[in-house]
């Protein structure tokens, strides 16, 4: 009998897989290869930009480019792969996807100009937005009920812990060989995956459904023009700019129409079953939040820790490693919970632990130890790892199944949004703070708290009084930046919190695993 007539003929209530296959264990490596791959490649090239920018002949403007593009490829691709899997096949978009995203990796490491490098960065973000959605969906198939816990454990865990190795693997590729190598290190792996999956990976039911292209169309429109506001916002000092508030209007009104279509065209681009589940539309939610708690977090502290201690590039990646160390302990202990505790106390607990590391980071200094920022990592880690997986199996619970490769593209969607936004807004409100609290901070130097170096004698000192005005300065910088990014760890302490309550959104799943994704209590 075929998996998919396995998966038809299953009684609704039974403890099997939507989608049954003969080497599973085999196959899951192959997910969380291509999936771990996606997620390191959003972070392995930032460490090398200056590298990038002399190569390709770029400004320091422009180079950013290649992670904008990346990016707003990725964003707008990724609401259109359920359709895409519904009408072709998700195991024939998977191995595109795959396929598509190794070429364009090695495209992007022989690129010779910025123009062909942001060419072939749209290309490795489309193939990259189909991945995630993609390899949740298989996960969740190819596991009975039962078991999904430790599938979202698994999937969580490469999801979690990609981006806080990319930066370190990208520092030594840059370091120890080219920065080209940071495009190159795909190949091999993607071959290896493809190649698993073309002869392991099953087949669905195909689904054919009208394209919405009005839907579509808005939709793109909306978060196009929302990531670029977000990447040219800082540089042209946001509203200000009459770029930037036509962004924000293009990005608000069609985001505006895009609703209203959504929820009254005949054939829309989401179908609103999915939109209508509560676990789902909460679970969209603290998606955001997520994305601003972790990946705010991991944009703010590889700077910071080469700026305010100088840490090398890979000695700041290496203190990261934490963070995924608290993330793997947790996401086992909560797939082990799952089904004998209500997850809503789950994802509250880890919120409020992921709240505390933020508090713990607010009181960072700048004469400590490497000790601190260890311990609070791995505390942010143990709280990001409670939420993720409990949150993600708590979406689907209620779900049905033919709707999850829907559901797992908008979780990845508003991910993605959550991240971009809180980075641009930790970003915005770095740069500010560290004006103010600079000009908060000269104000002090006088003669009187500086006896041994008055600033109004040393501009009679020449070269010599350059010199310390200059020391001067930069003590003072770094008083300021430092302020500046603990006002920052404030400010996502409260975002977090603030989030904790909102848990009683989540409608808790039943306790019998077999009925998991059907009845809630």
């Amino acid at each position: 009998m075929s998996a998919t007539t396995a998966s038809l003929g299953a009684s609704p209530g039974a403890d099997v897989p939507a989608t049954p296959v003969e080497n599973k264990g085999l196959l899951t490596v192959a997910v969380m290869l291509a999936t771990v791959m996606q997620i390191l490649d959003t972070t392995i090239a930032n460490v090398a930009l200056p590298h990038m920018q002399t190569a390709l002949g770029a400004t320091a403007d422009t180079i950013t480019w290649v992670l904008t593009s990346y990016i707003v490829a990725s964003a707008i691709a990724i609401p259109i792969t359920g359709w895409l899997s519904d009408r072709f096949g998700s195991r024939n978009l998977f191995l595109f996807a795959v396929g598509g995203f190794v070429v364009a990796s090695m495209l992007c490491g022989i690129a010779t100009s910025l123009e062909e490098m942001v060419a072939f960065r749209v290309m490795q973000g489309i193939a990259a937005a189909f991945i995630n959605p993609l390899s949740q969906t298989v996960m969740m198939d190819i596991n009975p009920p039962s078991k999904q816990a430790r599938a979202m454990t698994i999937w969580g865990q490469g999801i979690m812990v990609g981006p806080i190795l990319g930066p370190v693997l990208g520092g030594w590729l840059t370091d120890n060989f080219d920065w080209r190598w940071c495009f190159y290190v795909n190949v091999p792996f993607g071959i290896v995956t493809f190649a698993v999956m073309w002869v392991l990976l099953p087949s669905k039911p195909l689904r054919p459904r009208r394209f919405d292209l009005v839907g579509f169309s808005l939709l793109a429109l909306a978060l196009s023009a929302f990531q670029i506001m977000l990447d040219r916002g800082q540089q042209l000092d946001w509203f200000d700019s009459w770029e930037v508030r036509i962004e924000a209007g293009l990005a608000l009104a069609a985001a505006w129409m895009f609703g209203v279509h959504l929820f009254t065209a005949k054939h829309p681009m989401f179908d609103r079953a999915v939109l209508n589940n509560r676990n789902m539309a909460t679970g969209l939610f603290f998606m955001v939040v997520i994305g601003v708690v972790m990946f705010a977090t991991m944009a703010l502290l590889p700077p910071m820790l080469q700026r305010i201690w100088d840490y090398p590039v890979v000695d700041a990646g290496m203190l990261l490693a934490p963070r995924g160390v608290g993330v793997l302990i947790t996401m086992t202990v909560a797939g082990k919970l799952m089904g004998k505790v209500d997850p809503r106390w789950l994802v509250g607990t880890g919120l409020a632990i992921a709240a505390l590391s933020l508090w713990q980071m607010t009181t960072w200094s700048l004469g400590m130890d490497r000790t601190w920022i260890i311990i609070s990592g791995t505390v942010q880690g143990l709280g990001m790892g409670l939420v993720f997986m409990p949150l993600n199996l708590t979406a689907f619970a209620t779900l049905d199944p033919k709707y999850r490769t829907e559901g797992a593209s908008l979780l990845n969607l508003f991910r993605s949004i959550g991240a971009s936004a809180g980075i641009s807004v930790v970003t915005t409100f770095l740069a500010r703070n560290l004006q103010t609290s600079h000009a908060d901070l000269a104000g002090y130097l006088t003669p009187f708290s500086l006896p041994a170096v008055d600033p109004s004698y040393a501009q009679t000192l020449g070269a010599a009084g350059d010199t310390i005005l200059a020391m001067a300065d930069a003590e003072v910088n770094r008083q300021a930046l430092m302020i500046a990014y603990l006002d920052d760890f404030k400010l996502m302490m409260f975002v977090t919190i603030l989030a904790v309550p909102l848990v009683i959104l989540l409608r808790r799943p039943s306790r019998r695993p077999d009925m998991q994704h059907m009845v809630m209590e």
